[in-house]
Order: structure tokens, then C-alpha cells, then sequence
């Protein structure tokens, strides 16, 4: 398999998320199971770099743009469609990655445009990637955007929203986080193994990880490990993947032996299986999600893990009433409410184009909707846990400054000194991950019980 057809896969890619607007990760393990298909056997280094082109150009989109807009005497939006996407996966590769030839990368994307029918515009082609090549031999080509959403490349109300919210000193950091390809990060299943065990277990490997400093049972595996489901010990439930801010949501909750446990929006289960594994397959943990599709993939996760305490309900949170369909209260609900994402936008490449500035307020009423539901659901000592995994203060701090208003008799309970979770803790007592301060995916979470 050549590089050549590794670039025309990613161009395959590109073209179902630019111009049919699918998801990027589906849009690449698309194109990708085609390519098997069709007896096309790819190196792993050759699907390293198609899915490099392919998150990286739709990240990098807009700072692409404005590339080949200094560069091009045609406005990018007069350029044929096929011929943008193949410009944009060249300029890629000249700005953003250092093991390959500039000289092949020019090569490589004319000859891209002439296996596409744009034979024609192969002299184009050739012409501006030899003039990005040799301004970029003599300048920091990036450094002459001036517009800070073109040079990170988001939209200009997330900018605007960073801006207000960290401050403009903080703006490169985080735009340079969310750019970056994200960490694997595992959670060890205690009912199998422990952190010394797994980390010996990658190590016979040759697999590079290492602990996550203020978690007890996470493990943060070195960059290019490959399948995941071919990892050591994956098969026999020894780990789950979950990223390091996820896991703190389970050690704020704080499960204990023999208690009855909702997790009211569940899927895929990272954060049920977690619950289970603190409670140590005792007491009941009720999975809730409105579709059936997605607990599947609990289902599946509870059984390679060895998990034997998991009951999947498909209803929606708003509808649930815990005496009717469980028959009593719980002692402890974990409300990991739909959000915007917009504290794992590096994990989903094309999540930064598809969010509008309204969509976190909208996302607010129902997030506020089930946490009012979830009232009803715990017994009067009981505690509810509120988490996102977005960074907007609209889903975070003003749903629970909201709240804790209407209900007076609600009160935050900060995590103890010795939970995971108090090192990341404010003087209000949630708990708020900052990307760029804490490198973990952006979280917030709060504990909230009856006064």
C-alpha cells in the first residue's frame, strides 16, 4: 500500500465530512472498512497517517483556509471542491507534520489532483504548494494570520467565550490543547487487577504508561499504542478506557458496599462500570438511557469487565419515577447529563464546527430538567452528583447556582481531603478541569445533598 493511496482514502474521508456532513469518526472507519473490502491490506503506519490527515484537516480547517487564501489568487471557495480538500490535506503536511518530504508532500498532492479528474489544474496545484513551501523555507507562514480563529482555527463566539471566561493570556494554551491529538487514558477493574499489575502487563509489551498523579487506579499509555482492543489485557476486563477527568466523577460520588446506585444517563458505561467496580459488584446499579442502541454498548462493557450489579432501563431521566420502576429510592444518583462537549473538543474533530453559540443555554433546560426530576428519585440522606464534560458555565456553574436557589434546602458538598476529586476543587466546592491547566479533558462535577 502506497502513501499516494493512503492520501485518497483520507481525501475520501474528507469529502463525506466537508460535503456530506458526517461525523469525522465515522466518516474515517467508513472509508476505512471500505479499503478492507476491497482486499486493501494498510500498515499501521499508513492508518496512522490517514487518520492524521483526516482529524487534522477538519480541526485545522479554518487555519487551512486562510493558508492557502494568502497563497492563492482565486478565492478558496471559486476552487473545485475536490481541489480544496486536496490542497487543504498538502498544506496539512507542510505546516503541521515534520516526517515527511516537503518535496514528496508537493509531489503526493499533484499527483492526488490528477487521479481525481483535475488533471487540469495540476499546474495550479504544483504552482501554490511550490510557493507555500518556499515562503514556509523562510517564515513562519502561520504567523502571518492575525485573526486568532483562523490561527487556531475555531470559531470566532468559542474564542469570544474563552476570552471572557480564562482570560486572553490563556487563549493560546487552551486553543493548543484542544489542537492536539488526545491521550489514552485507562482505568484499571479492580475485580480483575490492580495498577502495578496492568502497568507490568504493558511493559512485557514494550508498551509505554504510566500512573495519572491524583488517581488511584489510572494509567495514561504512551502516544501510537495502536488498537485498543488488541492491548494487553483487554480481553479479560483487566481495564476500561476513560479518560482521567471522567474517573473522578465516580470517586466524588463515592459508592459504598451494598448501596442502591442510578446512573441516569449511562451510556456508553464507562462511568456504570466504574460505580460497579467501587461497590465491588454489591448492592444495584440502575443504568438509565432513552436508547436502546447505546445500552448495548453497557451491556457489553459490564459483561468483558465481569460486572454482575448493572440493570440497563431505556427511559428518559425526565420520565423515570425510581418507587414505580425500582420499587424504592436510591442512596445515590449520578446525573452525567448531555452537554455541548466543549471540554473534549480534541477528541471529536469536527465537534468545534458543529456547535452554535445557543445550543449550551438550550442544552441548560434540559440539563436542569433532570436534575429537578432526580430530586425524586434519593432518599433524604442521599447525594445527587452533577457532572459535563464541557467548559460553559451556562451547563456548569449557572444550572447549579439555579438550582441550589430554587431549592434552599439543597446544599454543595465538597469532596473530602482525601477523595481524588478535592484536588481539583474550587472555593464553592464543585469541581472544575481546566484543560490547559490540569492536561485532562475539560469536567465539571458537583455533590449535592439535602441540608
Amino acid at each position: 500500500m502506497t502513501s499516494k493511496n493512503s492520501r485518497q482514502i483520507a481525501l475520501e474521508a474528507l469529502r463525506l465530512i466537508q460535503r456530506r456532513k458526517a461525523y469525522a469518526d465515522v466518516a474515517l472507519d467508513f472509508t476505512l472498512s471500505r479499503a478492507r473490502q476491497n482486499n486493501i491490506i494498510l500498515p499501521e503506519s499508513d492508518r496512522r497517517l490517514i487518520t492524521e490527515l483526516v482529524y487534522g484537516c477538519t480541526r485545522r480547517q479554518k487555519t487551512l483556509q486562510a493558508v492557502l487564501q494568502n497563497f492563492s489568487q482565486k478565492p478558496t471557495t471559486k476552487l473545485p471542491p475536490d481541489l480544496l480538500i486536496i490542497l487543504q490535506i498538502g498544506v496539512y503536511q507542510l505546516c503541521f507534520l515534520d516526517r515527511i518530504k516537503p518535496s514528496a508532500i508537493v509531489h503526493t498532492t499533484v499527483e492526488l489532483a490528477k487521479e481525481n479528474n483535475l488533471t487540469g489544474l495540476s499546474g495550479f496545484t504544483n504552482g501554490i504548494m511550490r510557493s507555500i513551501l518556499r515562503a514556509k523555507e523562510k517564515e513562519d507562514i502561520l504567523a502571518n494570520i492575525s485573526d486568532p480563529a483562523s490561527f487556531y482555527s475555531y470559531p470566532e463566539w468559542l474564542i469570544e467565550l474563552w476570552q471572557k471566561e480564562f482570560g486572553q493570556e490563556a487563549i493560546a494554551n487552551i486553543c493548543n490543547w484542544f489542537n492536539q491529538t488526545p491521550h489514552l487514558d485507562l482505568r484499571v477493574n479492580l475485580l480483575h487487577a490492580t495498577r502495578d499489575q496492568v502497568l507490568a502487563a504493558f511493559t512485557e509489551a514494550k508498551i509505554p504508561a504510566e500512573p495519572i498523579p491524583h488517581l488511584p487506579d489510572g494509567i495514561r499509555v504512551g502516544q501510537g499504542a495502536g488498537d485498543v482492543s488488541q492491548l494487553p489485557k483487554f480481553k479479560e476486563g483487566w481495564w476500561s478506557v476513560q479518560d482521567a477527568s471522567a474517573q473522578l466523577v465516580t470517586y466524588l460520588l463515592d459508592p459504598q458496599p451494598n448501596e442502591i446506585i442510578i446512573d441516569a444517563c449511562a451510556a456508553p458505561g464507562g462511568k456504570t462500570t466504574h460505580i460497579s467496580d467501587r461497590l465491588k459488584n454489591t448492592g444495584k446499579v440502575y443504568a438509565l438511557d432513552r436508547l436502546a442502541n447505546r445500552l448495548k454498548k453497557v451491556d457489553q462493557n459490564t459483561a468483558r469487565l465481569g460486572i454482575t450489579n448493572v440493570e440497563t432501563l431505556e427511559i428518559d431521566a425526565r420520565e423515570f419515577d425510581a418507587e414505580k420502576v425500582i420499587g424504592s429510592k436510591c442512596d445515590r444518583i449520578l446525573l452525567d447529563v448531555p452537554c455541548s462537549g466543549l471540554g473534549t473538543l480534541h477528541r471529536h474533530a469536527d465537534a468545534r464546527w458543529r456547535q452554535t453559540p445557543d445550543e449550551p443555554y438550550k442544552l441548560a433546560k434540559t440539563q436542569s430538567e433532570i436534575l429537578e426530576c432526580a430530586t425524586q428519585w434519593v432518599k433524604p440522606e442521599g447525594v445527587i452528583v452533577y457532572s459535563t464534560c464541557t467548559i460553559h458555565p451556562a451547563e456548569n456553574e449557572e444550572v447549579i447556582t439555579q438550582f441550589l436557589t430554587n431549592h434552599p434546602d439543597w446544599q454543595i458538598v465538597p469532596p473530602s481531603v482525601d477523595n481524588p476529586a478535592a484536588h481539583f476543587a474550587s472555593d464553592r466546592g464543585w469541581v472544575k478541569v481546566l484543560p490547559h491547566e490540569h492536561d485532562m479533558d475539560g469536567f465539571f462535577m458537583v455533590k449535592l445533598q439535602k441540608s
